[in-house]
């Protein structure tokens, strides 16, 4: 696996935890139009990154040929510079080729992009993963909300 990748990827687990519902689901569009559906710049080409891409022949086509097959009316994507704030309000079918990719530079670009935006989003504590001891850190005492079972 991709270190940058996989690090994008917890980015995104890692922000969701005491967000409100509201970012939540900007954090699960952004994860749509990334992990799943996202594209970075590997020299003069566009190459997929998301897995929704990959696992379809025919979308990865659609969305990295330059002839785009397939597409509705037989219009290409559009194709926007990879911006978490600008994803995270792009709606996007669920069965259909997406009309919209969003493009990063690198999954590095990718990654620090994502972790600026998450930076900003208001949570009642900030968590962090500890790769060396793979524990998940948070900065200030947390109570369990009333009603929440016990493990």
């Amino acid at each position: 696996a991709d270190r940058d990748f996989a690090d994008f990827s917890q980015e995104i687990g890692l922000a969701s935890l005491g967000a409100s519902d509201e970012d939540v689901q900007k954090l699960a569009f952004c994860y749509w139009h990334s992990v799943e559906f996202g594209l970075c710049r590997e020299g003069d080409k566009n190459k997929a990154y998301g897995a929704g891409l990959l696992s379809s022949f025919g979308e990865l086509e659609y969305a990295c040929s330059d002839e785009h097959p397939g597409g509705e009316d037989g219009k290409p994507p559009e194709i926007k510079e990879w911006n978490p704030a600008v994803a995270a309000q792009q709606e996007f079918p669920i069965t259909t080729y997406q009309p919209v990719y969003f493009l990063a530079h690198s999954l590095q670009d990718a990654k620090s992009k994502m972790r600026r935006f998450c930076e900003d989003l208001p949570r009642p504590f900030f968590a962090l993963h500890n790769a060396q001891n793979d524990t998940v850190h948070i900065d200030r005492p947390v109570r369990r909300a009333v009603g929440c079972p016990d493990e």
